[in-house]
């Protein structure tokens, strides 16, 4: 039965969020808005008044592992346990235990045994593709940026690759790659701890002839008037006043959002 044109209307008129989350795998954590502190990483001092470092934190979502697992590597092959196993699997590809009946339940006719695998070994040596349980649809124009949680202190063991995905455009499995980096030594991934950051991008932002664009100038010489001012505020003033407020820029960036969300 079709929809009636005043339900059309409304569809159509309904807002597209920035970013959606499908959480496939069922027992994955779902996403979340990524933590100012970095997990509570961050010193105090620095979650105070370094406001870059905190914008950065909190740019994006938490994604997580969809289980617990292990990887093994002894230099040539690579082994995986699925959390609360004991025994050891070589790792060619996999899936979440039970996932793929799930999967076959769920779909259309068509469908059924084309689920995306959880774990694979690629042709490098020591990597590894990871799907995180999501699929991902972005708004017309923006992209999703996959990449290691920022500032919070790096797992073990790996080193993870980063990627842009036009995600209004294609939909599928929204991975990870990354590279074992020790040998003979259990790397263990938990489910309740950020994997990866997720964070939108505006395409705008990806332009190849604006990037190109950049310039340089001959720096001190090139100084405007206003350049001159702004180094006065931003560097020299703290210093020459009487009573000297510490966290400036963090305290006048939060007043400028504040300002702007009110807007």
């Amino acid at each position: 039965m079709s929809e009636t044109p005043q339900a059309e209307d409304k569809a159509q008129d309904k807002p597209v969020p920035r970013i959606l989350f499908h959480r496939i795998i069922p027992s994955a954590r779902p996403p979340q808005r990524a933590d100012k502190s970095a997990m509570g990483s961050l010193p105090t001092r620095a979650f105070r008044f370094c406001e870059p470092v905190v914008t950065a934190s909190g740019f994006g979502y938490y994604v997580f592992p969809p289980i617990a697992f292990a990887l093994w590597w002894d230099g040539s092959a690579i082994k995986w346990r699925p959390g609360g196993h004991e025994e050891w699997l070589p790792l060619t590809t996999a899936t979440v235990p039970g996932f793929p009946a799930y999967f076959d339940a769920q779909v259309p006719e068509e469908m059924k045994g084309w689920w995306p695998p959880f774990l694979g070994a690629l042709i490098e040596p020591g990597q590894v593709q990871m799907w995180t349980g999501l699929m991902v649809r972005t708004a017309p124009g923006w992209s999703t940026l996959v990449r290691p949680c920022a500032n919070v202190p790096r797992k073990a063991g790996i080193e993870m690759n980063e990627g842009i995905i036009e995600t209004d455009q294609w939909f599928g499995p929204l991975i990870t790659n990354f590279r074992l980096t020790r040998t003979d030594i259990p790397v263990e991934f938990a489910a309740d701890f950020p994997f990866v950051q997720v964070q939108a991008l505006p395409r705008i932002a990806l332009d190849e002839p604006a990037q190109n664009g950049f310039v340089v100038t001959e720096g001190l010489p090139s100084f405007a008037a206003e350049d001159w001012d702004d180094y006065y505020d931003t560097v020299v003033r703290p210093h020459v006043q009487e009573h000297r407020p510490r966290g400036q820029y963090a305290a006048a960036a939060r007043k400028r959002r504040k300002g702007e969300d009110a807007a």
